[in-house]
């Protein structure tokens, strides 16, 4: 599962490969949580790496669909 998450005044986002097995809506309720206690967003890639962002650096977060479930090309709905 793919995590975008955009940083405020920055042009560049973050881009986290979450391992395959990981929940999209545990996902999803840990950054609401880090956003509404203003703390720290921590998410741990599919290499073990822990990335950490402020929340109240966070411009918006995209959480996406797991790898299997991607479509790509012209049948695309």
């Amino acid at each position: 599962m793919e995590v975008r998450i955009g940083i405020v005044q920055t042009m560049k986002e973050l881009e986290i490969e979450l391992p395959e097995d990981a929940d999209h809506d545990e996902v999803i309720a840990e950054v609401e949580a880090a956003l509404a206690k203003e703390t720290v967003l921590w998410l741990t890639d599919r290499r073990g790496r822990r990335v950490g962002v402020p929340s109240a650096r966070v411009a918006y977060v995209e959480v996406g669909a797991p790898a299997g479930e991607r479509r790509v090309g012209f049948g695309t709905p």
